[in-house]
């Protein structure tokens, strides 16, 4: 004896095959959401059900497809209605409906996942993203494969970095892809037309905390990029764009504030900068100025800049600010900083973030102007170099005066 069939589900009144065996019920159940994607409630969790049924059928791939695609409309028309209507969509399809759609294959199937997972999210409902860490993730994911699509934008922008509790949980478990589109996506929220609100301070602050904290800790995986063995450049990367991200929050002026004072952060950055500019000395790589020749697309063009992206950091983090003007003295980092005055290839820009950086640090600052008119003095830093940076030393009786010759920048 052939063994029960479980009993149909119902949709709206419609009875509903299960196991779906065949194309006919499936196109039946199209047309079917089709009919019903703005109507009750009612219909949610049968919905719900049967989207995930459609994981398991096999049948012509393009039927199935369109069955799933209207399956998912219908829970996006019913999500956007009001919050009740969220709700009971987010209790049937959280978490499992998220995991099976956002690294689905079709990018539909992607999108409109995405939707309803933007309309349904609220303040309580991130917290429950926190403990489902891989849907976050899949979300990252999701717009790294499709960058065109606007909902996974609009959650990670909207929603995800208005949230430091999800971001410093989730990090950590992110590889260095998926790091790096984070990070692409902080840094155009800093450089957007539309400035930080007073309400983004407060988060951004805490994400400045995170993005300087994880620099500290893992700049020197850069380090490797001088070796001959073969470099992760994924690791590479992702360190790259803490030190962009670094820079672009450095401009405002709350989070330069905090920035200024973070523990370990200008001394961090000064020991990278001696390090790979001694290495870049040493041996021909990429952070030579003459720069290394390797194949098209990789780690040497995204390392552009590299170099001088340290030296606008340190000027920024000296901006108006006499202790760090003081503290890159003591670590011996003006003279280093003059010794990058270089064209270079590979560092687009240097010789600007030079002049940038030493004007911040003379800046109302009479002992690290002696320096530099001294250096000059005994032949460690020539009119020249000096001219170039947009400074001159002059002889007052015997005290050695160095002069401006360009305007203050901004940071």
């Amino acid at each position: 004896m052939a063994a029960p069939r479980p009993p149909p589900a119902r949709l709206s009144g419609v009875m509903v095959p299960a196991p779906i065996q065949d194309l006919e019920a499936l196109r039946a159940l199209t047309a079917l959401f089709k009919e019903q994607r703005n109507r009750n409630l009612d219909t949610i969790g049968v919905a719900v059900d049967l989207i995930l049924l459609f994981r398991e059928l096999r049948v012509e791939q393009e039927s199935l497809l369109t069955a799933f695609r209207c399956g998912l409309q219908f829970l996006g028309n019913i999500a956007s209605r009001n919050e009740d209507s969220q709700s009971i969509v987010w209790v049937h399809a959280f978490p499992e409906l998220f995991l099976s759609c956002l690294n689905h294959p079709d990018k539909k199937i992607v999108a409109y996942s995405s939707m309803i997972l933007f309309t349904s999210l609220n303040h309580e409902r991130m917290k429950e993203l926190e403990e489902n860490l891989n849907i976050a993730i899949d979300v990252i994911d999701a717009y790294q494969k499709h960058p065109e699509s606007e909902w996974p934008f609009l959650i990670i922008t909207d929603l995800f970095l208005k949230s430091p509790e999800l971001v410093q949980a989730m990090f950590p478990k992110l590889n260095n892809q998926e790091r790096v589109t984070l990070l692409d996506l902080m840094i155009a929220k800093i450089t957007s037309d539309e400035p930080l609100t007073k309400d983004d301070i407060p988060v951004f602050l805490r994400h400045a905390e995170l993005i300087a904290s994880t620099f500290v800790d893992q700049c020197k995986t850069v380090l490797k990029l001088a070796s001959e063995e073969p470099p992760d450049d994924e690791e590479a990367l992702a360190t790259i764009r803490l030190l962009d991200v670094l820079c672009e929050m450095t401009v405002n002026t709350e989070l330069l504030g905090y920035l200024q004072v973070f523990p370990g952060l200008l001394e961090r950055v000064i020991d990278l900068l001696r390090v790979i500019h001694v290495a870049g000395k040493e041996t021909t790589n990429i952070f030579s100025n003459c720069g290394c020749v390797r194949a098209e697309g990789d780690i040497s063009n995204v390392a552009n800049g590299f170099k001088s992206h340290l030296i606008r950091l340190i000027g920024n983090l000296c901006y108006k600010n006499k202790d760090n003007q003081d503290k890159v003295n003591e670590l011996d980092g003006i003279p280093l900083i003059l010794d990058n005055c270089n064209i270079s290839d590979s560092n687009p820009f240097l010789t600007q973030w030079v002049i940038y950086a030493i004007r911040n640090l003379t800046e109302d600052n009479s002992q690290n102007q002696d320096l530099i008119a001294k250096m000059e003095e005994q032949g460690l830093a020539d009119a020249s170099l000096l001219k170039k940076v947009g400074f001159e030393v002059e002889k007052k009786g015997e005290k050695l005066i160095l002069k401006s010759t360009r305007d203050t920048p901004k940071p």
